[in-house]
């Protein structure tokens, strides 16, 4: 009876390695328009760019299917599970948003909170700040005031000091679109270097209205996964 029981326990505890082994990792996605799609973000009430019924906003893009998009291909090839997506079409990172406005409702540094309990998370933001004009700041590391986080650089210094507290198992990774402002996109860089965050800096990407078309879908996840995924 003994032995039986002690074959048992090494039965399971060899199942349960072998389970933990092979588990799906679970992806949450921290973005913009360029990862939305209607019916599969969170919270439900966060704009999209990308939807079902009309494709890329207006039809002005060929993305017709949620199974085109970036992050989808990335999450299906590589046998990864969708925690959360928080996307929210023309949000910015920091809470200026175009025209001077105040888009604290749908700022990165706002959503951050709700990711769920991600293995890996991929930050796809900076293309609205570059595109809104939003006031780039200065590299701030620590005691960020409320005014502080209505600039680019204080704001994601902020962003990445605080995913790094809130998800500390997770992995994160930032892509950075191309055609980017030289300021946001250098100082994206700057700032996961100080973190030791692996910045994808993305090439090549084709967009139709501004946005990734089907081939610029798969240009992202074949660019992203070349780091992510090996």
């Amino acid at each position: 009876m003994k032995r039986n029981f002690c074959l048992l326990s090494v039965l399971l505890l060899s199942l349960c390695l072998y389970t933990n082994a092979f588990a799906q990792k679970k992806v949450s996605i921290l973005g913009d328009s360029y990862s939305t799609y209607g019916g599969y973000v969170s919270p439900s009430v966060n704009i999209c760019w990308y939807d079902a019924e009309v494709g890329g906003k207006n039809a002005q893009n060929d993305v017709r299917h949620v199974e085109e998009t970036w992050w989808y291909r990335l999450i299906k090839e590589n046998g990864y599970q969708l925690e959360r997506n928080n996307s929210f079409s023309g949000a910015t990172v920091c809470c200026t948003g175009y025209d001077k406005n105040d888009y604290s409702d749908r700022a990165f540094i706002t959503r951050m909170y709700n990711l769920g309990c991600p293995d890996v998370i991929f930050i796809f933001g900076g293309t609205n700040d570059s595109w809104a004009g939003a006031p780039i700041g200065e590299y701030q590391y620590s005691d960020w005031s409320k005014e502080d986080l209505y600039q680019f650089r204080p704001a994601f210094c902020f962003l990445l000091d605080s995913l790094i507290k809130l998800y500390p198992e997770a992995t994160i990774y930032n892509i950075t679109n191309s055609e980017l402002s030289a300021e946001v996109t250098s100082s994206m860089a700057e700032i996961c270097r100080h973190y030791n965050v692996q910045n994808i800096l993305l090439h090549d990407v084709e967009k139709q209205s501004g946005h990734p078309s089907v081939a610029g879908m798969k240009s992202i996840c074949e660019q992203v996964a070349s780091v992510a995924c090996k």
